[in-house]
């Protein structure tokens, strides 16, 4: 039912008119210096993949890569019971896994999930009208950038990782009451550039209201401001400027826009008539945020226009 021409988060396949499956595989190396928070940090990465398309985690398997010279049996351990932990919270059984050495730790998951073929969400059903409405706040690719320069304080750190290790389940509370069809979560690609995808999947433009954005804390405008940006966010910013037209936004807004987000928020496509259900669901789940950013738009090419100034900026 979804393969990989629409660059959505998963692939779906059909196993019967009530049910369908949800394949995907995310992994990555340490972004945080603690290992059980960066194993749940990357399994809540992985299972976010299977929820954006309205599903729900069935089981799972590890992906482990360590040099073991360098990393002793404790510290693996640890970023094992970090992923468990969060596959425990998403009821979502770990069958087995791989390990291989490696150079660089590198850690995640294959998943698993379970969907109605008829209610699941994906990124090529955005319509115009649709209210687009995220469920985290942007900055931590800026910020765990900043973890690694030593830039970043211990409480805008702690900040960065509860938004991060946090699950994304209330996509399938969303897509099992049909209250959203068009939905995508904000990765490494940042948010425009997942907005992008969904915009060329569905043939429609959006337009961003940037003084809705939200961000982990002001702070991060300080990290910009000091150069702490990854470069992924660069790379980002430069493939969103081909299809963006900023109005009134500076660079470091810009910046904020384009961030390659790890464990990011659902970005999601909603009817105005299900606007106060689909919020009430995301402060029921305790959701980061629950912002409305801007909408979707007829458009005959791929065109995102970011206007206004980002609150805090």
């Amino acid at each position: 039912m979804v393969g990989a021409n629409t660059a959505d988060d998963a692939g779906v396949y059909r196993i019967d008119g009530d049910r369908a499956l949800v394949q995907t595989v995310d992994f990555f190396t340490p972004i945080v210096d603690d290992p059980f928070l960066y194993g749940q940090i990357a399994a809540a990465n992985s299972l976010s993949d299977v929820y954006a398309m309205g599903g729900r985690p069935l089981t799972a398997m590890n992906l482990l890569a360590v040099p073991i010279d360098l990393v002793p049996p404790k510290i693996i351990n640890a970023i094992l019971r970090g992923g468990a932990m969060k596959m425990k919270e998403a009821k979502c059984t770990l069958v087995g896994g791989h390990t291989i050495r490696n150079p660089e730790p590198i850690y995640g998951l294959a998943v698993t999930g379970i969907v109605s073929p008829r209610r699941m969400m994906t990124n090529a059903n955005a319509r115009a009208g649709d209210l687009l409405v995220l469920s985290k706040p942007l900055g931590t690719g800026i910020i765990t950038t900043g973890i690694k320069r030593g830039l970043t304080s211990a409480a805008l750190a702690q900040k960065a990782v509860n938004v991060m290790r946090q699950l994304n389940v209330a996509g399938a509370d969303l897509a099992e009451r049909h209250l959203v069809t068009g939905a995508t979560d904000v990765t490494g690609y940042g948010l425009l550039g997942h907005l992008g995808s969904m915009c060329r999947a569905s043939g429609v433009g959006a337009e961003i209201d940037g003084s809705s954005l939200p961000v982990i804390s002001t702070e991060v405008f300080d990290l910009i401001a000091k150069e702490c940006i990854p470069g992924g966010s660069r790379e980002n910013l430069e493939t969103a400027d081909a299809f963006t037209e900023w109005d009134n936004v500076s660079d470091a807004q810009k910046f904020l826009a384009t961030d390659a987000q790890t464990s990011g928020g659902l970005l999601l496509c909603v009817r105005p008539r299900h606007l106060n259900n689909v919020l009430a669901i995301l402060i029921r789940r305790r959701t980061s945020c629950a912002a409305i950013i801007g909408r979707i738009v007829r458009s005959s090419k791929l065109k995102i226009t970011v206007r206004g100034n980002f609150a805090g900026s």
